[in-house]
């Protein structure tokens, strides 16, 4: 059985950056994307970034691309997501998931609706 377990999110003010942390596991990773998805509240759980375990492939949302960074240690079974230029609307709780995504993978590994396991999340808190 997959576990994911995120750690890194606090405070921090307007500008500052947060390296969040996914803890994979339960079985091995071969051929599964790993994601990070937000919530904040009162909203709909949205896609931040993705990669696939083998590093090929990585996907970021538009309000993220460009400060945001997401990356693997195999080795580590670990995802991170290094956030800079922190931003009041990026407060949310963050998420990792991870699954098995077929077909069209730059369309289908923004849908929360096709991840199999998640983590309990961790809040990030951007003060202006």
């Amino acid at each position: 059985q997959v576990q994911l377990v995120e750690s890194g999110g606090g405070l921090v003010q307007a500008g500052g950056s947060l390296r969040l942390s996914c803890a994979a596991s339960g079985r091995t990773f071969t051929g599964y994307t790993m994601a990070w998805f937000r919530q904040a509240q009162g909203n709909e759980r949205e896609f931040v970034a993705a990669i696939m375990w083998s590093g090929r492939n990585t996907y970021y949302a538009d309000s993220v691309k460009g400060r945001f960074t997401i990356s693997r240690d195999v080795a580590e079974n670990t995802v991170y997501l290094r956030m800079d230029s922190l931003k009041p609307e990026d407060t949310a709780v963050y998420y990792c998931a991870a699954h098995v995504i077929g077909g069209a993978w730059f369309t289908n590994t923004k849908r929360p609706d096709l991840y199999g396991s998640w983590g309990q999340g961790t809040q990030v808190t951007v003060s202006s």
